[in-house]
């Protein structure tokens, strides 16, 4: 795997207490905004065991909107690309974007649809209200990842801080984040980037799909 090779990543950032419907609209608003991205915020941890715990956080020299408007940026549920409630594709679409210094804020109507009811009623409700999102880093390149590591309550805190983004694929609704903590394909990436060792595509694959089904598992 090349320098340039591309790590796509689920964000483990859950942006708890972002997500509403602009009332604004209407007593029959569908129109949902929240925050996709925060910026110098820690995720959720990615790995964890006696004697260290290891984070993320993304830089606001990450996300771009120049980043943003060369993505094609699907909005779902669950993490599950097949349940689209909007999209922006090269800047246009159904899903518009904003950056500030908190992050990158979204807005969409809701489609008239199954999964668009579905999604307005779990947001009023509060039954969904975090996001997180899907993007692609060359995360052996320090250029782009920078770690830094600092003692905390007895552990070594490692942090990773994505300084550059390559794409960002998705944005979803989600009651959690859907990182796999205890999986094996969790460990191995965590053993990969601790070692500034490459790891192979089907690591990574089965890392992305393991967090899909874990997302399902929670819903049903």
């Amino acid at each position: 795997m090349g320098k340039d090779k591309q790590v796509l990543i689920r964000r483990t950032l859950y942006t708890a207490n972002t997500l509403h419907i602009r009332e604004s609209d209407g007593e029959n608003s569908r129109k949902i905004t929240g925050y996709a991205i925060l910026f110098n915020t820690p995720s959720s941890t990615l790995y964890e065991d006696s004697e260290e715990v290891i984070r993320e956080v993304i830089s606001p020299s990450a996300v771009t909107q120049e980043l943003l408007d060369q993505s094609d940026i699907k909005m779902t549920l669950f993490h599950d690309r097949h349940l689209i409630l909007a999209r922006s594709k090269s800047g246009a679409g159904s899903l518009t974007y904003h950056i500030d210094n908190k992050g990158v804020s979204f807005e969409f109507d809701a489609p008239h649809t199954a999964d668009g009811d579905k999604a307005v009623e779990l947001v009023k409700r509060g039954d969904i209200d975090g996001c997180s999102f899907m993007f692609a880093t060359r995360y052996y390149d320090e250029d782009y990842v920078s770690r830094t590591v600092s003692a905390r309550d007895g552990k070594y805190e490692k942090i990773f801080t994505v300084n550059k983004i390559t794409g960002i694929y998705d944005f979803t609704l989600t009651p959690d984040p859907a990182y796999p903590d205890t999986s094996c394909q969790a460990r191995e990436l965590v053993d990969a980037l601790r070692e500034k060792k490459e790891m192979p595509d089907d690591i990574v694959c089965r890392q992305v799909e393991e967090m899909r089904r874990n997302a399902h598992l929670r819903i049903n």
